[in-house]
């Protein structure tokens, strides 16, 4: 397909492009003198660690069928793309409409998802590198639809977009969804005390008696980055995330060897926090540094203290966020209890095309009424956060 001598092609492996192709449209950061990416998970270390553990690939339900468009032999725009023959790993959960679809007498998967794998972070999905034709980011969405309609395919998603591809993908026609996660905003805070003088009184006291209760497991809390980062780290997280995963959706989606290849191509933008008790570690969690944003991803323990998830998770994702000078810590989905922590109530966006008119229209119906109740709940959830209203500004 070509449109203005821009030619769309499919690849079943980012491993067909170099990383500095991936990355030109992906990583802003290669021509703009940042040290880190703005989003560590479009860049091509971390899609091809995905692949080459072999977390996504036959048997996974993942199947790389990447877009990327190349003008005069350069590639100037690419899409993360997978062909889904399940509803796991998404966070944006469509598990219903599966199964109304197909009780209809439809089938509904395969489908297409345009988006990173088991991460429910918001990033650009449609990537396009600074010097593309403005009209490259709708082009390689049009293709996208356009491979459900060659293919018969039921519906394309795209999930945790920005809202620049969510307000374009409407304009293609696609359905809009609106949900929401929990993230905390710098507001640029010198210290963690600074932030916790911001909260009103009793709650800064509950985190305070909260933090107290959390360091006096045993122990103590290590933070790691970097060269800090040993392989023998992994061993332990790689038991976190099991036991994690475990409880909640049985198979971890991602295999041990992941970690390794992280570890080689990704330690300088990754951040552990480890507790360790008599010389063992027995909980700890995963972070991704991007240039502004600390995105919290695998949390997991084998021994239970009070409070000890609250305190790696967000308050001490929190303190490295303040020294650091970032603008955001992003814990993930789900979790109304981060609330009280300081993480308030944010809008995330997905698009979807569904080819079946019918079947449409009832979706389209539905995410009306989500988005109302979603924006209804966002608001009543602001009013709870923890943060100083204005009778006790001075408390």
């Amino acid at each position: 397909m070509t449109e203005d001598s821009i030619k769309i092609k499919i690849i079943n492996s980012i491993s067909k492009l170099t990383r500095n192709e991936w990355d030109g449209c992906a990583a802003f950061h290669l021509d703009s003198g940042l040290k880190r990416p703005v989003d560590p998970f479009t860049c091509y270390d971390f899609l091809c660690s995905l692949e080459r553990s072999g977390s996504v690939g036959e048997g996974t339900g993942w199947i790389p069928y990447h877009i990327t468009a190349t003008k005069q032999n350069k590639v100037i725009g690419a899409v993360p793309l997978y062909l889904k023959t399940n509803s796991q790993g998404e966070y944006i959960f469509d598990h219903n409409w599966a199964q109304a679809y197909e009780r209809a007498g439809g089938r509904y998967y395969p489908k297409l998802q345009m988006s990173v794998p088991f991460t429910p972070v918001t990033g650009r999905r449609l990537l396009v590198s600074k010097n593309a034709p403005s009209h490259t980011a709708s082009l390689l969405l049009q293709s996208a639809i356009g491979l459900c309609k060659e293919n018969k395919l039921s519906s394309l998603h795209t999930t945790f977009c920005s809202k620049e591809e969510f307000n374009l993908g409407q304009e293609l026609g696609m359905l809009g969804r609106v949900s929401q996660q929990f993230h905390w905003v710098n507001d640029e805070y010198a210290n963690f005390d600074d932030f916790l003088n911001a909260l009103s009184s009793r709650k800064r006291k509950n985190i305070r008696k909260e933090r107290a209760k959390a360091n006096n497991f045993g122990g103590q809390i290590e933070i790691l980055t970097g060269s800090e980062i040993k392989r023998e780290h992994w061993s332990y997280i790689w038991e976190f995330y099991q036991n994690t995963g475990a409880k909640k959706w049985g198979i971890p989606y991602l295999t041990r060897q992941f970690f390794d290849e992280i570890h080689e191509t990704m330690r300088s933008n990754i951040l552990l926090i480890l507790a360790k008790k008599e010389e063992k570690y027995i909980a700890g969690a995963l972070n991704f540094i991007g240039s502004d944003t600390l995105f919290g991803r695998y949390w997991g323990c084998i021994e239970d203290h009070p409070f000890l998830h609250f305190e790696i998770c967000y308050y001490r994702a929190i303190e490295f966020a303040i020294s650091q000078g970032l603008k955001k810590v992003e814990a993930g989905a789900q979790g109304e209890h981060k609330l009280a922590r300081g993480y308030i109530p944010t809008e995330t966006f997905s698009l979807h095309w569904i080819g079946e008119k019918r079947f449409r229209m009832a979706v389209e119906d539905y995410l009306i009424s989500e988005k109302d109740a979603v924006k209804q709940d966002i608001k009543i959830l602001s009013h709870f956060a923890p943060f100083k209203k204005g009778d006790d500004k001075n408390a």
